[in-house]
């Protein structure tokens, strides 16, 4: 069995003598899985997720990335395989241009000019920004920002990607483009992929969801699985999504859908079927 790429065992975190605000945590995420990390304010999801890299230093337990142990000889070797993209892309701009931004990173590495260009233009590419490369982040509208901080990251060619309420920001339909950034990037194989959230759609695009309150994991879950648990989301004060909400009232008045629908579009289909059959 292929080793997971990410390993918490008894991990816990706390500011000096306080209160740990992460307590006793274990999971693996196995490579090229897409893990959303969800709780209410100050459940400390973002406090975990900073502690993969060493951003903040772990009190008690052992944390393992691709095989190799954090610790002081290795967290500069493991920043190189973690990305993070923010809630506001814009504490993640330092140059005069969307061009500048992935320069700044690409030369950190100590890369070719040759190899530095090819990276620019691959990832500028792929994110279809390669006309806003010369234009001042301020020039962006929101999702544009996003996507170029999701460029600047992927070119310096990290395997484990943490977005940080990274759509929390943006309107729905960045929103959605967003989500299918994530889905694309998970369906290449080449990104393991954590997603703090509080929107639904992106928690029911992932493969698995990590619930949190105080600082310890309460749930672990499917998508589907977390959304039948009731309580598990009143704490996390999550809101049921609309199609899984409409599914059970269904189910309650005797229909019966076969499929997971996981958007409204799928649900509209999998009804027609239904009709069709009866």
């Amino acid at each position: 069995m292929e080793q997971p790429i990410i390993q918490m065992e008894h991990v816990s975190f706390a500011y000096r003598a306080e209160e740990p605000l992460i307590q006793d945590v274990t999971f693996d995420i196995p490579k090229g899985q897409w893990v959303t990390i969800v709780g209410a304010n100050g459940s400390g999801k973002s406090t975990l997720v900073k502690l993969l890299n060493a951003l903040l230093s772990k009190k008690e337990g052992r944390i393992h990335i691709a095989g190799i142990e954090l610790d002081s000889s290795s967290k500069y070797d493991i920043r190189k395989q973690i990305g993070f993209i923010f809630q506001n892309p814009d504490n993640q701009f330092i140059g005069q241009s969307v061009k500048d931004d992935i320069i700044f990173g690409l030369e950190n590495l100590g890369l070719s000019q040759i190899e530095m260009d090819k990276r620019i233009h691959k990832y500028a590419g792929r994110m279809n920004i390669t006309h806003l490369l010369e234009k001042h982040p301020g020039q962006l509208s929101g999702g544009q920002k996003q996507r170029a901080a999701i460029a600047s990251i992927l070119a310096m060619e990290p395997n484990i990607i943490v977005f940080d309420e990274a759509t929390s920001m943006l309107d729905e339909l960045a929103t959605q483009d967003m989500i299918a950034i994530m889905q694309e990037m998970q369906a290449s194989g080449q990104y393991t992929l954590i997603s703090i959230t509080h929107d639904m759609d992106e928690i029911a695009a992932s493969d698995r969801v990590l619930a949190m309150e105080r600082g310890s994991i309460i749930a672990d879950a499917s998508p589907q699985e977390l959304f039948k648990q009731d309580h598990v989301m009143h704490r996390c004060r999550l809101k049921k999504p609309f199609i899984h909400d409409l599914i059970e009232q269904l189910h309650r008045r005797g229909v019966r859908i076969n499929s997971n629908p996981t958007n409204e579009e799928e649900l509209v289909k999998a009804l027609w079927q239904l009709h069709s059959s009866t």
